[in-house]
């Protein structure tokens, strides 16, 4: 179990990593994700900061369970994001069948991160 926990930590922390980089040098591709309501730039670079230091935060021992515990806490807040990308008619993330399947991918997401938690 060990060892799929560092596996976890690592994955977890470069994909989180990765994607908060990608919210700042790739705006334009979240803004559809982002309810027109909210000013999608400050939204977009907010959560990509939150992003990254929370996977940052999962290669640092002091920090993993506050960084598991903040991302599985992110993941819930943005499944409405991911459930109201389904009922557009053109999804922001792609096509309609990669917009059902981010919905469970979303909660994997979330119990492999509660594995990290209990295990920290």
């Amino acid at each position: 179990m060990e060892n799929l926990v560092l596996i976890l930590k690592i994955v977890y922390g470069a994909f989180f990593c990765f994607a908060g980089i990608m919210h700042l040098i790739k705006p334009d591709f979240f803004k559809h994700f982002i309810p027109n309501i909210f000013p999608k730039l400050l939204v977009n670079y907010f959560i990509g900061f939150i992003e990254f230091f929370l996977g940052l935060g999962l290669f640092f021992d002091k920090y993993i369970e506050i960084s598991a515990v903040s991302i599985i806490i992110l993941l819930i807040l943005l499944l409405p994001v991911h459930i109201w990308d389904v009922t557009k008619k053109r999804p922001a993330i792609g096509s309609k069948k990669i917009a059902v399947v981010r919905i469970p991918f979303q909660f994997l997401l979330i119990y492999g991160m509660y594995i990290i938690y209990i295990n920290s």
